[in-house]
């Protein structure tokens, strides 16, 4: 729906564009000029899209003094047996405590560090 509106309000952008162009322009600079717009657009409206698509699926963060062991298991590359292992060693201090109390390894922790927080 807001991709159908965003192309709605681009069309209306280039009509409007188009109609401001002075009239004392030949038709080859008049197409030059559109094709400029558009170029634009597109350029814009890719960056738009791709921003509402980054907005819809940010990345959310847990708390792994308080996550449920299911908040836990939705992690990347995190089961059931290592969300239990996580809960079992609470408190955590910091996120890295997974590593250097060997819940996870490095290689599973970096999966997920930009996702994980502690608070106390």
């Amino acid at each position: 729906m807001a991709l159908r509106l965003l192309a709605l309000g681009c069309i209306g952008a280039v009509l409007i564009s188009l109609t401001a162009c002075p009239s004392n322009d030949n038709p080859d600079q008049i197409r030059q000029k559109t094709a400029q717009e558009t170029a634009a657009l597109k350029r814009d409206s890719k960056a738009v899209a791709e921003g509402i698509k980054d907005g819809l699926t940010e990345k959310k963060t847990v708390d792994l003094n308080r996550a449920s062991r299911d908040e836990l298991a939705s992690l990347p590359g995190m089961d059931d047996h290592k969300a239990e292992r996580i809960v079992a060693e609470r408190p955590y201090a910091n996120p890295h405590q997974l590593v250097s109390r060997h819940v996870l390894t490095e290689d599973q922790y970096s999966r997920i560090e930009d996702r994980v927080t502690v608070t106390r």
